[in-house]
């Protein structure tokens, strides 16, 4: 059985020989784990999954500063050195909405990096991430607070830049999905530690109808649907599978626990389960260890779990411990 094979067999929720696993980590943690066990340590363990991003990278504007395709500035002055915080928006009135132009879509970039994807080895699962995809998107144009407030006091505002996003987004799929890739990864945070940032409603109001779109175009190329969202995202779980959604991704063990998995099988299958908000830095590897075998043994009979940390490892995560999910996960029942 092939990485690819095992990873579409557990998102339906059938039994394989072993669950798939795939462990991402941030630019920090990687330099950490680099020095501890080698430059090749990502080849070593085994990813079960290929996952290239869509946007393109930011350039530097200097004094730790990047600036992304949309004109965004994030500050990366903080201990976040991949994504950083906004800086500068683009959006700060209703004059500026008729003002700010959405970049073009670079279609000779995008099919560049799906060539390069499919370069890559095909038994992997292999696919892309769509990072900041709507919510996001919207708030790092205009900022949180911002939009927030414009979902209650300007509605049509609010849906006049999610239109300009979703029409945005379509075209970018529309580049993309005629490659032959197994999956899109939506990336859309919306989540707190209990609930949504913007409530159900306002979910439904202003986001889910845009993610429909983007959802029906990527199951209608044949490709599985994934959704990465941080936090509490019960209240719209259904809505999720609904919509049309393959697999939720980032399951968090601090917030779901592992029995709210069981009434999502069947719908939903789950990427995550091993915490790097609790376990991950605060355990010791022989305690990561049995959490580690409690939670894969949950799911070992029934599938609808890719076995990873709950987001790229951060670099708070020590190396011993890393080492000891990689093993876990590479030698199951072992």
């Amino acid at each position: 059985m092939t990485n690819r094979e095992r990873v579409i067999e557990t998102v339906n929720f059938r039994k394989t020989d072993y669950l798939p696993h795939n462990i991402f980590f941030t630019s920090q943690s990687y330099a950490k784990v680099s020095a501890a066990y080698g430059d090749d340590y990502d080849r070593r363990i085994n990813n079960h999954i290929t996952r290239f991003k869509l946007r393109k990278p930011k350039e530097s504007v200097g004094h730790e500063l990047v600036r992304d395709e949309f004109g965004v500035v994030f500050n990366l002055s903080g201990a976040d050195k991949d994504i950083g915080f906004v800086d500068y928006y683009q959006i700060r009135s209703k004059d500026d909405v008729g003002k700010y132009v959405f970049p073009p879509v670079d279609k000779n970039y995008l099919s560049e990096r799906a060539n390069e994807l499919m370069a890559t080895t095909p038994t992997n699962f292999r696919g892309f991430e769509m990072g900041f995809s709507l919510f996001e998107r919207l708030w790092s144009l205009m900022g949180m607070e911002e939009a927030l407030l414009n979902m209650i006091a300007e509605p049509e505002l609010i849906h006049d830049i999610m239109k300009s996003i979703c029409a945005r987004n379509m075209e970018v799929l529309d580049t993309v999905l005629p490659y032959d890739f197994d999956f899109l990864l939506f990336g859309d945070d919306w989540g707190q530690q209990r609930g949504l940032i913007m409530g159900p409603h306002c979910w439904r109001e202003f986001i889910k109808p845009y993610l429909k779109q983007m959802y029906e175009k990527v199951r209608d190329s044949g490709k599985y649907v994934m959704q990465h969202s941080c936090g509490d995202n019960r209240l719209i779980m259904d809505d999720l599978y609904e919509t049309g959604l393959n697999v939720y991704q980032t399951y968090q063990p601090e917030i779901y626990g592992l029995d709210y998995a069981d009434t999502l099988r069947g719908k939903i299958a789950v990427w995550g389960a091993i915490s790097t908000q609790r376990d991950l830095p605060g355990k010791t590897p022989d305690e990561l260890r049995a959490i580690i075998r409690e939670t894969l043994g949950r799911f070992k009979e029934t599938g609808g779990l890719i076995a990873a940390p709950t987001h790229d490892i951060p670099s708070d995560v020590p190396v011993e411990n890393i080492a000891a999910m990689a093993d876990e996960f590479m030698n199951q029942g072992g």
